[in-house]
């Protein structure tokens, strides 16, 4: 294993996985056929790798968390299966219009806002000069800017849409545009 270097964010649906709005059974995720080479290019390369992910379905009530840790189980054994490694998940459930009580609030981990960084950043040593934050929504390059990160937008999932149609409306721009992330992930690997 390299010397670490860093950590890179990596939002969830539409950035590893197949955007299949609230994927509410294992069947429905699917992972783009590169997710694991982007990730054990990353993991060779000494980054942490952690997923930052918005799951409102949790309190709209499309799913329970015992299926989101079935889906995120899945997810982490079938990349290690690949060689590539997932080293934390990070979700919020919340939504201030939750059918779900508990779950119904205006939060900080609702990206674009940083609470699960944070959360991250307590967990792990992280080299704050060396970040990076991958996805597909101006939600998630809001995040990785107010954290601090270089931000990467991928043209998959939300990606190509949000360029097009809402792009001159965004407050911040991403550092990067990649087609995939395995694109977004060479840029990294090649700095």
């Amino acid at each position: 294993m390299n010397e670490y270097k860093g950590v890179v964010f990596l939002d969830r649906d539409g950035t590893i996985n197949y955007d299949a709005g609230y994927i509410n059974h294992i069947d429905n995720f699917i992972m783009y056929p590169y997710a694991a080479q982007a990730i054990r290019m990353l993991n060779k390369s000494g980054y942490y790798v952690i997923v930052i992910t918005n799951q409102s379905g949790l309190g709209r009530g499309f799913f329970n968390e015992e299926t989101l840790e079935e889906i995120h189980n899945y997810m982490v054994k079938t990349l290690k299966e690949q060689g590539a490694v997932i080293d934390g998940i990070y979700f919020c459930p919340h939504d201030p219009n939750a059918k779900i009580e508990k779950y119904k609030a205006v939060c900080n981990c609702r990206k674009p806002e940083t609470g699960l960084v944070e959360m991250a950043f307590k967990d792990f040593n992280i080299d704050k000069s060396n970040m990076y934050f991958i996805g597909d929504k101006h939600s998630d390059i809001l995040s990785g800017h107010k954290s601090g990160c270089k931000t990467i937008m991928v043209k998959t999932g939300y990606g190509q849409g949000d360029l097009i149609n809402k792009s001159h409306k965004w407050e911040v721009k991403p550092d990067n545009i990649a087609n995939t992330l395995l694109d977004a992930v060479k840029l990294i690997v090649k700095n």
